[in-house]
């Protein structure tokens, strides 16, 4: 991966981890950094399963790929919400 992608990776990340925040009902108690990091993590892991699906490059905008990051997001964000709630 080149420098252009990891940077691009980044920058959607952090807008996928919003998304993912926007889709899970209900208030969560994480700070913003944790959102954007699973973001992050959830961008590239979404770009991951696009390619072992064949659906990763298409022509104009990547909806299957974009779709899957923010579903992705928004299951770590529940499940990383519920494992910090049961805490506190």
């Amino acid at each position: 991966m080149e420098i252009d992608g990891i940077f691009s990776a980044l920058i959607i990340g952090l807008v996928v981890g919003a998304l993912g925040r926007l889709v899970v009902p209900g208030k969560q108690k994480l700070k913003i950094w944790v959102t954007l990091l699973i973001g992050v993590v959830a961008a590239l892991l979404g770009t991951l399963v696009a390619s072992l699906f064949g659906v990763a490059e298409t022509r104009g905008v990547d909806w299957i790929e974009l779709a899957l990051q923010v579903a992705l997001a928004a299951v770590g964000v529940a499940a990383i919400s519920g494992a910090a709630g049961k805490k506190g």
